[in-house]
């Protein structure tokens, strides 16, 4: 581990995986509740490592530290190129979520013993196949998660590789074990399971998204209210997948996208993990952490839209918050 986690990020290996750990640096909030940091993944196409992703979208509003873990393994291919169609690539993104939703619990301890933090429920957030993992980790429930978000995720692979099947011409090449596995992690045949959790979720999409088209975050939203699973809010912008630039290994100045997704996620976390300081004196003062309560609209750190439209939304800061079923 690296770093002085009084102050600046710290980097550093759990469970085999490279992280980056921001400190809570917010001067007009402090965390609401029990809840001390947001676990985030990246995903197999730009950014695809932790510090690409805290680089994109480092949410520093937010009063908790956020820790960007890397996938484990690595991808041969990003998900919309023609590697999709192999038996290998399907199969290195199916363990890669795998991998993260079951190894949480023991990266979580390495993670807490290196922030010096006690053991409490999370926020998950994660791009593409990160954010498939992170909703994976909710379905599993080896670790107590109180709210998500959730930017692109890829909701069935199967429909990621039958769309570059359509652009490219080619067949996939897929094994019958690739395609079990593939199979395993359609989120929308896993939805049910996450009925009764009650965790808070919010779901980005880009309208120029060519890996996961908005039609399926909206669909992944109907399942997920459907089944019961906690308030579930969407929104979309005119982007495409990627929240980098190629090959989006190494930190770099976020792009438009990632600007206004990173927007989005501070503004959803404040909302569920923070509350704003009454003044200038109140940080640090061990009072000003209550039990509950969320980020009153007049004091929002900036914006995202909501509702249920499916058409991209722009962003701007002070827009109001529309209303949601």
């Amino acid at each position: 581990m690296s770093g002085d986690p009084s102050n600046r990020p710290v980097h550093g290996t759990a469970a085999g995986d490279p992280y980056v750990a921001l400190p809570p640096t917010a001067v007009d909030a402090t965390a609401s509740g029990p809840v001390r940091l947001i676990v985030a993944w990246p995903g197999f196409d730009p950014p695809r490592t932790a510090a690409a992703l805290a680089a994109a979208v480092p949410m520093t509003g937010v009063p908790v530290w956020r820790v960007f873990l890397d996938l484990p393994g690595r991808s041969p291919g990003g998900l919309g190129s023609g590697a999709i169609l192999e038996s290998a690539a399907i199969e290195a993104y199916c363990a890669a979520v795998e991998s993260a939703a079951e190894g949480l619990p023991g990266a979580l301890a390495e993670i807490r013993r290196d922030l010096a933090l006690e053991d409490g429920p999370i926020a998950v957030a994660g791009f593409s196949a990160g954010a498939a993992a992170a909703l994976l980790a909710v379905l599993r429930g080896a670790v107590p998660v109180t709210t998500a978000a959730l930017v692109a995720p890829v909701v069935a692979p199967a429909r990621a590789a039958r769309a570059v099947e359509k652009r490219s011409g080619r067949d996939r090449d897929w094994s019958p074990q690739a395609a079990d596995l593939a199979d395993r992690l359609d989120l929308g045949a896993l939805a049910d399971g996450l009925a009764g959790r009650d965790v808070p979720t919010l779901l980005i999409g880009g309208a120029r998204d060519r890996v996961v088209p908005a039609r399926e975050i909206s669909g992944l939203r109907d399942l997920l209210r459907r089944h019961g699973t906690g308030p579930v809010e969407s929104t979309t912008f005119r982007m495409g997948h990627a929240l980098a630039a190629e090959p989006g290994t190494e930190p770099r100045p976020p792009i438009t996208e990632a600007v206004q997704v990173d927007t989005a996620l501070t503004d959803w976390f404040r909302d569920h993990l923070a509350r704003p300081l009454d003044g200038p004196g109140e940080a640090g003062r061990p009072d000003a952490r209550p039990e509950t309560g969320d980020l009153p609209e007049d004091v929002r750190h900036g914006a995202w839209t909501t509702g249920d439209q499916d058409a991209p939304q722009p962003l701007f800061a002070g827009q109001p918050r529309e209303s949601t079923s």
